[in-house]
């Protein structure tokens, strides 16, 4: 279906239902599907995603063009015996979509107008849709410069109008990009604005557009990614913010226009909080190895620290176990109980242990895994009660003599 005529949306944006005849039958990806005589169902191309819809009461899941020979291929649920249809096309989606696809038109524009940069590629998704633009940094005041003159562009309600050109046509024209086919050129204008090739769907009028709100700026190298909303989506996403916002502002007990201050407040109280945390974490920590070590039993040259502790995280044991073997001639035999059982031994520098062989053999005993240096090695085995792994731990300590 090469012929510009047959395929209505070119046309009218805004048909939403219209008659036509299955001209062929055929399987795609595994699903049926038909070619029309004629179509409004916009197929995916450009960045933009297909339309959906109904075909004789049959949904239509994806439209794709079948590159052969251009035909526009209708993807369906079902199998559909009808020979004459009626196609419905989702309003609800193919609104959206001209309210993204026509903002972005005039974001491009206004970004290579304003700020000299390019736009690169455009992708419409499902949540959001996205321009890469041909420049490395787009600093913040720039970014909203651009947004507000898109917006007064949206408010100002100009005419979008589409018309196809030749190439002769095409060569006086001012485009803001080059087309990527040949044939008969589609443009698409914003009076005042933009023109340039496109075979998307379109407002009639930018106030159509509602409104355009960029979201995100994602620096890529050389190039920079604006994220951004239009209409509905626009709406939406202001919605959850101010909910979130409200909700947040109600448990702060604070004005919303107070919740930022509020915010900084309780980071700061959480970064003092932290910092006494660790201090008295240190205080425990020499407080705990040094009633370890009083108890730490000579063997031989060495002094042993054998120690069953619940609940301890792997970091715990390990802080712990780094701490005693700050002390000459110790070496610490740590062990935790709990869903599976923590192992850390550590040996002070110049010991002649091995803490990593020391813990080979313990989990061997215990049907563990783990590893390490001579210094310092972690672990963990099935879970075990304290009383087995006291056990082990007499063991080793007798390895050591």
């Amino acid at each position: 279906m090469n012929d510009p005529l047959q395929r209505l949306y070119y046309h009218d944006a805004y048909l939403t239902r219209f008659e036509a005849a299955v001209a062929e039958r055929l399987t795609w990806d595994g699903r049926p599907a038909v070619v029309l005589t004629r179509t409004a169902f916009y197929p995916a191309s450009g960045g933009q995603p297909s339309d959906r819809g109904l075909l004789g009461g049959v949904a239509v899941v994806g439209v794709e063009v079948r590159e052969s020979d251009g035909a526009v291929v209708h993807i369906l649920a079902d199998e559909l015996s009808a020979e004459q249809v009626v196609g419905e096309i989702d309003w609800a989606r193919r609104f959206d979509h001209m309210q993204q696809h026509s903002g972005q038109h005039l974001l491009s524009a206004v970004c290579e107008r304003l700020l000299g940069a390019h736009t690169l590629s455009f992708h419409l998704g499902t949540e959001s849709s996205t321009i890469d633009l041909s420049v490395a940094r787009l600093p913040r005041q720039e970014v909203e410069a651009a947004e507000d003159q898109v917006n007064r562009a949206i408010w100002e309600n100009r005419p979008l109008a589409a018309r196809f050109v030749t190439a002769h046509e095409l060569a006086a024209l001012p485009l803001r990009r080059q087309p990527q086919v040949e044939g008969p050129i589609r443009l698409v204008e914003i009076e005042g604005y933009d023109l340039t090739p496109c075979g998307g769907t379109h407002v009639a009028h930018s106030g159509e557009i509602g409104l355009l709100k960029i979201v995100r700026v994602e620096h890529r190298g050389e190039e920079t990614r604006v994220e951004f909303l239009c209409g509905r989506r626009a709406l939406l996403d202001y919605r959850r913010k101010n909910a979130i916002l409200l909700d947040l502002a109600a448990e702060l007990t604070v004005g919303y226009e107070e919740t930022e201050a509020a915010v900084a407040r309780l980071q700061e109280e959480l970064k003092a909080s932290q910092r006494e945390l660790r201090m008295l974490r240190e205080r425990l920590l020499q407080a705990e190895a040094a009633a370890l070590l009083g108890d730490a039993k000579p063997v031989g040259a060495l002094r042993v620290v054998r120690a069953v502790l619940p609940e301890r995280t792997p970091a715990e044991l390990r802080a712990l176990a780094l701490r005693l073997s700050e002390t000459p001639g110790v070496v610490a035999l740590l062990a935790s109980p709990g869903e599976r059982t923590q192992l850390c031994f550590a040996c002070a520098e110049g010991s002649g242990v091995d803490a990593a062989a020391l813990l080979r053999r313990a989990c061997e005993a215990l049907g563990g895994k783990g590893g390490g240096q001579p210094r310092i090695a972690q672990g963990s085995a099935p879970a075990f009660v304290e009383e087995s792994l006291r056990h082990i731990m007499v063991a080793l300590e007798g390895s050591l003599l």
